[in-house]
C-alpha cells in the first residue's frame, strides 16, 4: 500500500490509488487543505522542525512547506521558480554527487545528506537534507531539510 506525506503539515496518510475516491483527482491533505500528497517508498517520519520542499523534475521549487521559513528565511514566494540548490546554496557535497541531481535522474532516495544551507540573511547553517523522488508520472523531488545541533 503507497504511503504518502503532505509537504506542508508533515501528515503522513496510505491510499491504496492515490487519488480521492469520488472526484478521481489526485489526494490532497484532509488535515491542512494542501493540494497534493507526495507518494513515498516507505514510510517516512519527520523531525519536528523539519521542512519539506517540492521541486519539478529539473530541480526547480514548487512549494514550500511550514517550517521551510524558520529555516531559510525565505519565504514561499521568494522561492518559486529557483532552483533549490542555486537558492538555497547547499553545499557539503563533491560537484559529482549533487543529492537533488542524483535523486532526480536515478530515481533514487538520498538520506541523511549532512549538508550546509546559505540562509537569506547570509548565514551558513548545518543540516541533514533527505532528498525522494516522485514516483508518479510528473516527476519531482521532495526534500526534506532539518537543521543540525
Amino acid at each position: 500500500m503507497p504511503h504518502f506525506i503532505c509537504p506542508n503539515c508533515k501528515q503522513r496518510s496510505i491510499d491504496h490509488d492515490g487519488l480521492q475516491e469520488i472526484d478521481n483527482v489526485p489526494v490532497a491533505c484532509e488535515r491542512c487543505g494542501f493540494g497534493f500528497l507526495f507518494e513515498l517508498m516507505d514510510d517516512y517520519y519527520p523531525a519536528p522542525n523539519t521542512g519539506f520542499v517540492v521541486c519539478d523534475q529539473e530541480g526547480r521549487i514548487l512549494a514550500a512547506g511550514r517550517g521551510v521559513f524558520e529555516l531559510v528565511g525565505y519565504r514561499e514566494q521568494e522561492l518559486l521558480g529557483a532552483d533549490l540548490v542555486e537558492r538555497l546554496a547547499l553545499d557539503g557535497y563533491e560537484p559529482e554527487q549533487n543529492p537533488a541531481k542524483l535523486a532526480l535522474e536515478w530515481g533514487v532516495r538520498r538520506l541523511g545528506e549532512k549538508l550546509e544551507l546559505r540562509t537569506r540573511a547570509g548565514q551558513r547553517k548545518a543540516v541533514t537534507a533527505d532528498f525522494f523522488p516522485a514516483y508518479d508520472e510528473d516527476g519531482g523531488l521532495l526534500v526534506a531539510i532539518t537543521p543540525r545541533g
